[in-house]
Order: C-alpha cells, then sequence, then structure tokens
C-alpha cells in the first residue's frame, strides 16, 4: 500500500506561482511514475504532467512552459507553478502508478483569483 500526502495549495492572484509537493509513503517500488491532475469546477479530472522514476517528464499542452514537474530521491514529487491563470483554478491531486495499480492523494486546493 502507497499512501501519498500532497502540500502547498493556496490563494494566489493572477500571474503568481505556487509550488505543490506530494510525499510517497508505504512499499514503493523503485519503478513508477508520478504525476499531479486537476479537477477545476463542473470539470473532469485531466492530466497536468507526469514524471517517471528516470525523470522522463510528460506535460499538457496549457501548462507547458508555466509548471514544471520534478522529484528527488525520496520519493516526493514537485509541481512549480509559475504564471498561474484564474484557469488554473481546481483541485489538485497526486498520483502514483506502478506495476498496474494507480494510487491517489487527498487533493489540494488551488485558486488563482484576484
Amino acid at each position: 500500500q502507497v499512501q501519498l500526502v500532497e502540500s502547498g495549495g493556496g490563494l494566489v492572484q493572477p500571474g503568481g506561482s505556487l509550488r505543490l509537493s506530494c510525499a510517497a509513503s508505504g512499499s514503493i517500488f523503485s519503478s513508477n511514475v508520478m504525476g499531479w491532475y486537476r479537477q477545476g469546477p463542473g470539470k473532469q479530472r485531466d492530466l497536468v504532467a507526469t514524471i517517471t522514476s528516470g525523470g522522463i517528464t510528460n506535460y499538457v499542452d496549457s501548462v507547458k512552459g508555466r509548471f514544471t514537474i520534478s522529484r528527488d530521491n525520496a520519493n516526493t514529487v514537485y509541481l512549480q507553478m509559475n504564471s498561474l491563470k484564474p484557469e488554473d483554478t481546481a483541485v489538485y491531486y497526486c498520483q502514483m502508478s506502478t506495476w498496474g495499480t494507480v494510487y491517489w492523494g487527498q487533493g489540494t486546493q488551488v485558486t488563482v483569483s484576484s
């Protein structure tokens, strides 16, 4: 079993920055993919970015050049979000997928508003 705990959400003005963190603990295989998804009001949960255990990254087009995903050796994944827009407002969820099993965090709210 894997537990994911997110932190770092909050309220920020348009153009501002936030950094999300997600710490994974439990029975973690060395080969895994961690990522961030988001769910806006009345919308489905969508992919934001992923990073493999080897450091390969993938981003949805709408955040390319603004968001950066990274991870450390302790199975913590980060999402640096710059130039935030009101349309980035959502609950952001951390995910880990490994050997066909998917784990989710509880989510952290990000609100971009003046």
